[in-house]
């Protein structure tokens, strides 16, 4: 297909999922059923359980409307700010997709844990390598929680994506949104996507607002509720994140970028350099749609919606030479 007629994300046919939970398997308060129902019930059909240095894949949990993934969160501390430090203490933490749970199964079952050599890019490298291999996709998670720079993730390489908005953290500490992360990281040469997730605990029951489930979600276009087919989507990137708004369709058609979108106050399409193109709605009103011409200079570029509630939207970036 070419640049001129080309459809980067569909109108329809989409899964909801959240991508980082936690469950009474390490540190959170609900077991996976429960996590499953309370999902399933909010119009959820995929978690992926990403408990924290214990790979899972809970299959049990698989039906026609629900589909779990298995993953698991790992992390690298720096212990060179001492003992009982943890306010002050600098970590990576990464979410390992399984991209086939059936190979490889006694090696993931031993949930395998980066070097704990905090600074040592190249090892760090290295295992995300192996993951790699062994058929996981490797998300680099909150990096402001993390209390990291541009220093600390600029190096990272084979990522499949990173967080760009993480709930749980956004309840920490306001620091839960930070897409100047992710740009800094795609202006550094890095090629990912982004995504929304909950990183839930639900410590505190649903009805509290400072419960951490149902805030940060991605919109999977695939094929079909199959494993093999989510992972497909998801390696090509056929998704996008969201706090609560919804992308209803981004194409280009005759070299003109066009966004459907539900009621936002602005449509932005950030780009490599500080141009952007937008589009905003008259003071006290909401639009649905935009279009940009492109030009072949973006570089790159992602779109970013904003509704009347200050919740955002987003697509992970496109290139345009490439499409």
């Amino acid at each position: 297909m070419k640049l001129d007629d080309k459809i980067l994300l569909p109108e329809t046919g989409y899964y909801k999922a959240n991508l980082h939970c936690h469950t009474t398997i390490s540190d959170g308060e609900l077991t996976p059923e429960e996590i499953k129902e309370a999902y399933k019930a909010r119009g959820y059909s995929i978690v992926a359980f990403t408990d924290h240095e214990r790979y899972r894949w809970h299959r049990e949990l698989d039906d026609e409307n629900f589909l779990a993934l298995a993953a698991y969160e790992t992390e690298c501390c720096d212990f060179e700010t001492g003992p009982g430090c943890w306010p002050d203490q600098r970590t990576y933490h990464l979410n390992l997709y399984d991209t086939d749970p059936e190979k490889n199964q006694a090696e993931k079952a031993q949930s395998p844990r980066p070097p704990r050599r905090y600074g040592d890019m190249a090892s760090l490298n290295e295992y995300i390598d192996r993951m790699n291999q062994l058929g996981f996709l490797v998300c680099y998670n909150h990096p402001y929680w993390s209390l990291q720079n541009y220093n600390d993730y600029a190096g990272l390489r084979g990522l499949f994506a990173m967080e760009i908005f993480n709930y749980g953290c956004e309840h920490d500490g306001l620091y839960g949104f930070h897409p100047q992360a992710y740009d800094e990281m795609l202006r550094a040469g890095q090629r990912l996507f982004a995504l929304s997730a909950d990183d839930n605990h639900d410590r505190v029951p649903f009805t509290d607002p400072l419960n951490d489930s149902f805030g940060g979600f991605v919109q999977i276009a695939a094929e079909k509720l199959a494993y093999e087919s989510v992972i497909e989507a998801l390696r090509a990137g056929r998704f996008y994140w969201s706090m609560g708004p919804e992308i209803k369709g981004l194409r280009v058609e005759d070299g003109v970028l066009k966004v459907k979108t539900s009621p936002a106050e602005k449509i932005f399409v950030i780009q490599k350099g500080r141009d952007c193109y937008k589009k905003l709605a008259p003071r006290g009103q909401t639009i649905t749609e935009a279009q940009f011409p492109l030009t072949g200079k973006e570089g790159w570029f992602r779109i970013e919606i904003r509704d009347e509630r200050g919740l955002y939207a987003g697509t992970s970036a496109y290139f345009p030479a490439e499409l």
